[in-house]
């Protein structure tokens, strides 16, 4: 059933004008009136709506039932995610929310190809949000993963909250099965296309951060993202 994420007060029984960009969409798909879609607002419910009246430019829709999906992972997973250049880090974001990531926090480091300030950064990451609630929408989540302002490096290890910190890594890593069971909130640092460098690692290490590996091969960025969420999702989460 198609699924669209609609910010706004959701309840059953109640009828609701959809906004432009799902009305385009619902053209996109082929939609006609009786068809039922669902809605969800981030909250963590479904709604079950069927289409009432649709036009070149107005669609209209009567929500019938709340449901309350559990496809949550009961992992914690924040990715810190050094920004990378074109698709890839929209593919990163999108993989992560179908990896269950919770939040999204992305970083400048000393080799990071892009570097965005001021509207740039917030245009941009207002486009990665966008790009978190599409996923949401493929992949069955209700729960939409926050994409938070980009910050530093050394702003990040200044400001960094006390929760488990893993970093990935090819120095002084141990293996991520190696790590003691997680049952608590934690944050995977991924590093850009050319990797951390030695001074931003000790700087981690010294801050508290754990370093880990996936084994002796060297990882894209993107990869290795997906690589160690699915990974700790077999260890420690749904898997």
């Amino acid at each position: 059933m198609p699924r669209f994420y609609l910010p706004a007060p959701l309840a059953p029984h109640t009828t609701f004008s959809l906004p432009d960009n799902i009305v385009r969409h619902i053209h996109v798909l082929r939609l006609n009136a009786g068809d039922n879609i669902t809605l969800f607002n981030g909250t963590g419910s479904d709604f079950d709506a069927t289409l009432q009246e649709i036009g070149k430019r107005h669609a209209e829709c009567h929500i019938t039932a709340q449901r309350q999906p559990e496809n949550e992972s009961a992992l914690n997973i924040t990715l810190v995610q050094a920004v990378s250049s074109g698709e890839r880090m929209d593919f990163t974001l999108q993989k992560s929310v179908e990896l269950g990531v919770r939040a999204i926090q992305p970083m400048i480091s000393e080799r990071c190809v892009v570097r965005l300030s001021g509207d740039r950064a917030d245009k941009r990451v207002q486009r990665w949000q966008d790009i978190v609630i599409a996923a949401c929408e493929q992949s069955g989540r209700s729960i939409v993963p926050t994409v938070l302002p980009i910050v530093s490096f050394s702003d990040y290890l200044r400001q960094m909250p006390p929760e488990l910190h893993l970093m990935m890594s090819l120095r002084r890593a141990q293996a991520l099965r190696d790590i003691a069971p997680v049952s608590q909130s934690l944050r995977l640092m991924i590093g850009p296309e050319g990797g951390w460098t030695p001074a931003e690692e000790q700087a981690a290490l010294d801050a508290g951060v754990q370093t880990i590996t996936l084994g002796k091969r060297v990882l894209r960025t993107e990869t290795a993202a997906m690589a160690a969420m699915a990974a700790m999702q077999v260890l420690w989460g749904d898997f």
